[in-house]
């Protein structure tokens, strides 16, 4: 996973399992698409997103107080992944 200031990408498969079975990929992913609902449902942020087998770009502005928690929680969730399967997924 990439952090930019301006957004986050997540790319690759985690290696954790096959393809479709990966509870890393999954709980990634789930973060994302949390994340990108999150913004569009519960605020008036917009967010532009790419979303493809094994690609997840995010992109983001000027985010509200309210964007930002969200954004934080999805940070805090990618984190305890990567706690857990430190070698199937990095934050870089």
């Amino acid at each position: 996973m990439n952090v930019r200031d301006d957004g986050v990408t997540i790319s690759g498969h985690a290696g954790y399992a096959a393809f479709g079975y990966d509870i890393v990929c999954a709980g990634a992913t789930a973060l994302a698409q949390t994340l990108i609902k999150s913004v569009e449902d519960l605020t008036e942020d917009e967010i532009k997103y790419d979303i493809s087998p094994g690609w997840v770009d995010i992109k983001y502005g000027n985010l509200s107080e309210k964007s930002k928690t969200l954004v934080d929680s999805f940070f805090i969730g990618i984190q305890l992944i990567v706690n857990e399967f430190p070698e199937n997924i990095r934050i870089v």
